[in-house]
C-alpha cells in the first residue's frame, strides 16, 4: 500500500503503519523522495502540490520506531545510526518544505511521532492526543531534530525539562505550548487537519514558501539581513502572479482567487 495519496493540491503522507502507529520504513523512504521532489515544483503551479497533510492509519500518529528490532540487532549502533539516518533524510525535506506542512494527530506521538509533530508548521489534534519524548524510557536520546525543534517551539528551559523528565503532554499543555494549532473531538481530527490543509493549499503557495522560508532563517539572521530577506521576498510576492490577484481582488473589492 502507497503511503502516497493526492487530494487536489493536498499531498497526504502516512509516516506510519499498524493500530499502535509505529514508524513505517518503508513509508519513510517514499515520503522523502516525494518531499524532495516537492521542493522542485513551481509553487505557481495550478496543478501542484499547495499542502502537505502527514498522518498515521491507526488509531495513534505514531508511536515511534520499533524497539524489539533495536533490541535484536546484532549491530545496535550501526543498526539504529543508519535508521536515524533514513529518518533524518525525510525530516530535511519536510522542515524545508515549500508549501506549509500540517500533521493529523491523533492518540499519542512518541519518540520519531513527536519528533514529526514538532517538524510541521501546524498540527490538529484530539482531546486525548499525548506527545512524549519516550527516549529516556529505553535510554535513547533523540533523534528527528527533536532537540532543535522543541527548544525553538518552547523555549530552552521548557524543552530541558520536557526532555529530561520525559513528561507527558496532554492535549491542554500542548495548546498552552503552542505546538498544537487546534483541539477537537477525537473522531473529528482526520476531517479537520485535512481541511486545513486544503484551506492553506488554496491560499498563495509562493507566499506562503517564503514566509516559511523567512521563519525558518530568523534564528540565524541579524535584524538587518532579516530585513533585507523581508524586503527582498515582499517584492518578489508583489510583482508576481499572486501578488498580482491579491491586489486587484482587494480592489474589486473580492475574494483573491489564487488557484
Amino acid at each position: 500500500m502507497s503511503a502516497l495519496e493526492r487530494d487536489g493540491r493536498v499531498l497526504r503522507c502516512r509516516v506510519s503503519s499498524g493500530r499502535h502507529g509505529t514508524l513505517d520504513g518503508a513509508a519513510m523512504q517514499e515520503v522523502t523522495a516525494a518531499l524532495e521532489k516537492l521542493a522542485d515544483t513551481d509553487p505557481a503551479d495550478p496543478d501542484g502540490v499547495g499542502a502537505v497533510l502527514l498522518h498515521g492509519d491507526g488509531e495513534n500518529f505514531c508511536t515511534g520506531g520499533d524497539v524489539r528490532a533495536f533490541a535484536g540487532a546484532e549491530d545496535r549502533y550501526g543498526y539504529v545510526h543508519d535508521l536515524a539516518d533514513t529518518f533524518h533524510a525525510m525530516l530535511r525535506p519536510l522542515v524545508g518544505s515549500p508549501v506549509p506542512t500540517v500533521a493529523a494527530v491523533p492518540g499519542w506521538a512518541a519518540g520519531a511521532g513527536m519528533s514529526i509533530v514538532l517538524a510541521c508548521d501546524l498540527a490538529v489534534g484530539g482531546r486525548s492526543t499525548r506527545l512524549r519524548p519516550a527516549y529516556p524510557a529505553i535510554g535513547f536520546s533523540p533523534d528527528g531534530g527533536m532537540t532543535w525543534t522543541l527548544p525553538r517551539l518552547v523555549g530552552a528551559a521548557r524543552a530541558r525539562r520536557i526532555l529530561l523528565t520525559d513528561e507527558v503532554l496532554d492535549a491542554d499543555a500542548l495548546t498552552e505550548l503552542g505546538v498544537l494549532a487546534s483541539v477537537v473531538d477525537d473522531d473529528a481530527v482526520a476531517d479537520e487537519a485535512a481541511a486545513l490543509a486544503h484551506r492553506l493549499a488554496q491560499g498563495p503557495t509562493a507566499a506562503l514558501g517564503r514566509i516559511r522560508g523567512l521563519l525558518g532563517r530568523t534564528w540565524e539572521s541579524t535584524l538587518d539581513d532579516q530585513l533585507a530577506a523581508e524586503s527582498d521576498s515582499i517584492a518578489t510576492c508583489a510583482a508576481g502572479p499572486e501578488g498580482t490577484e491579491g491586489l486587484t481582488a482587494f480592489t474589486e473589492k473580492r475574494r483573491p482567487r489564487f488557484h
